[in-house]
């Protein structure tokens, strides 16, 4: 056989050489690619998770009627970890003046930088029947007492979390016409 490999066994010389070759070459892109692993697992792994600070900033009346109406729960929420949160949803019920005045669920995403906070609109609908007589007269006032529980579901870089919603004060009454 001329320009042929010859056979040796099972294989044929000249197969050792390009199979040296192609393990040198892989061997430099083996190494890149558990570098690269080692990397991010060890970032991974110096991450924490610390739960965002959530407060109430004010509620917001955008509408009044003879059924009920609709406010807005402004919320100051505080990112204190060192990476981006996403919220994939939030659920919240509020209660006024020791009255139960509605539920609310936003499931649309919210991004949260990096230590930073971020401003949150959760909008509220509400009946008056079963708020009882008084419930009325709370949207006159300049300020209410308010108490809130809820839960915040967080897409992290460590995995998903949930992030119970608590929280009770005075908050100022923002109305629909001054």
């Amino acid at each position: 056989m001329v320009g042929g490999a010859e056979e040796k066994g099972d294989r044929f010389e000249g197969d050792e050489g390009r199979r040296d070759g192609m393990t040198r070459a892989a061997l430099p892109v083996a190494a890149l690619s558990a570098a690269v692993l080692a990397s991010a697992c060890a970032t991974l792994r110096g991450l924490t998770f610390q739960e965002p600070d959530v407060s109430l900033q004010e509620i917001q009346i955008t509408g009044i009627g003879l059924a009920g109406g609709t406010f807005d729960l402004v919320f100051d929420v505080w990112n204190p970890n060192d990476y981006r949160l996403r919220s994939t949803r939030l659920e919240v019920g509020v209660d006024l003046e020791g009255t139960h005045f509605g539920d609310a669920l936003l499931d649309r995403p919210l991004d949260l930088s990096p230590t930073n906070h971020s401003r949150v609109v959760v909008p509220v609908r509400f009946e008056w029947a079963g708020l009882g007589a008084g419930a009325k007269a709370l949207l006159t006032r300049r300020a209410v007492g308010y108490a809130i529980t809820g839960r915040v579901f967080l897409d992290t870089p460590l995995g998903d979390k949930t992030v119970g919603l608590t929280g009770k004060g005075n908050v100022p009454l923002r109305k629909l016409l001054p």
